[in-house]
């Protein structure tokens, strides 16, 4: 078994329940988000109009449950620490998996996170604060909206890292490399300008601390088919909860210049 197939399997048995950052090393985690068949074209085409925050990995057909080309042992039912399930846009409850929920009418779409190039940033000597606080990433909900696509609109949801000043040009080159996993930035410098009023209060996951001398850099980030899905409604949609990914079988590496 790889690394990212022994992490699934720890997941699978309940074994860890928490956020996956740090998980896994080397493997590439994803974005989840499950629909009825009657929105996969439409949420398709959301996000190749936003390939920034929604790039896709791998897409399952109604009814399947194992990602062929990311994770083909994978079960996308069971291999999430923890689900979220939307009703007619409103978040219902959180739960450990969803195989009572599975049907036949359910696609799955796999989307690229920005946790996959948090190893080249560490290997770069770029320390990733909210691993070091053992904490899940901030996620905030800017002012800048997505290229609606049939019933889909909503704004781009972004993380951010604090990044030392010094360090930032860097941050970008090395994100850049991997444009299918979110790329470049979308912001540096003043979360105000993108509708950001407390960066100590992130709107998913947890605050983290930002040192003298750090920027705020945000990335576009997976969570934005959320407000989507939030915005549109559908009679439901399960996606990850912010920072509990699926962990596939590719290599971070495999990712870069796509």
């Amino acid at each position: 078994m790889n690394a990212g197939e022994l992490a699934r399997e720890e997941i699978r048995k309940k074994m860890w329940q928490g956020p996956t950052p740090g998980l896994a090393p080397g493997y590439t985690q994803a974005n989840v988000v499950i629909l009825p068949k009657q929105y996969a074209f439409d949420f398709f085409l959301f996000c190749q109009r936003n390939p920034k925050s929604c790039p896709i990995l791998d897409v399952c057909e109604g009814g399947q449950y194992r990602p062929l080309l990311t994770a083909p042992t994978g079960d996308v039912r069971r291999d999430i620490p923890k689900y979220r399930i939307y009703k007619a846009g409103i978040l219902q409850e959180e739960v450990g998996d969803i195989v009572d929920l599975w049907s036949e009418d359910l696609v799955t779409f796999l989307l690229g996170c920005s946790f996959t190039f948090e190893k080249a940033l560490m290997e770069a000597g770029i320390s990733i604060r909210h691993i070091d606080e053992e904490k899940n990433v901030p996620m905030f909900i800017t002012n800048i909206e997505s290229k609606p696509a049939g019933v889909f609109s909503g704004p781009m949801v972004v993380s951010m890292r604090p990044i030392p000043a010094e360090l930032v040009d860097q941050a970008i080159e090395i994100t850049g490399r991997y444009p299918k996993v979110h790329g470049a930035p979308v912001h540096v410098g003043n979360p105000e300008e993108i509708g950001i009023v407390d960066i100590s209060h992130p709107d998913f996951g947890d605050a983290v601390t930002i040192k003298p001398g750090e920027v705020p850099v945000f990335w576009a980030c997976g969570v934005t088919p959320q407000a989507a899905v939030m915005r549109t409604k559908p009679e439901i949609a399960i996606t990850h909860s912010p920072g509990h990914m699926f962990i596939t079988d590719i290599k971070d590496e495999e990712l870069t210049g796509l």
